[in-house]
């Protein structure tokens, strides 16, 4: 019967013999590192999306907070005029403001939903030109691996800078 130890032994050696080609060739790889939030932050192409949807959206923020503190404003004068309407306006002017809370909800939902919806395209549309510049600079500097948002990584291994200037931008 064969020990323990010796097979143990045995398996050491037989990984060393085949895993040294392998170690060897990663031992000789080019790596990198990027900071993909920080590069698409810095990059230009992110500046003009966030000003887009600041252009594309604004308007309608500002309206929806106009309609929000004019129904405050008449919730207010309701609750004040309250005792001096006669029963049938106080119940009529009761819903009309249970239907306008009701819209200005569904607005502002309606809204929120928008404004999501077009961050998410402008910001793909922002990624995937990040992931093609930090293609680009791999293949620039001969790299074999390129690793997104590591841990730790030293400053000398970090191309987060090439891409932002070769996204068009300018590196921090």
């Amino acid at each position: 019967m064969i020990q323990p130890r010796i097979l143990a032994a045995a398996a050491v050696a037989a990984l060393a013999v085949f895993a040294a080609p392998t170690m060897a060739v990663a031992a000789d790889a080019k790596v990198a590192v990027v900071r993909f939030d920080d590069a698409v932050r810095s990059s230009p192409q992110y500046k003009v999306a966030d000003q887009k949807m600041t252009a594309e959206f604004q308007k309608r923020k500002s309206d929806l907070e106009a309609q929000s503190k004019q129904f405050e404003s008449d919730v207010e004068k309701f609750k004040r005029d309250r005792v001096t309407v006669s029963p049938d306006a106080a119940a009529k002017t009761e819903k009309d403001l249970a239907a306008r809370q009701v819209d200005l909800s569904q607005a502002g939902r309606k809204f929120q939903e928008d404004a999501q919806t077009r961050q998410r395209e402008l910001t793909n549309e922002v990624v995937s030109k990040v992931r093609d510049a930090v293609v680009a600079v791999a293949k620039e500097k001969s790299l074999d691996v390129v690793v997104a948002d590591p841990v730790f990584a030293n400053a000398s291994f970090d191309i987060t800078d090439d891409v932002v200037k070769k996204l068009g931008g300018t590196a921090k």
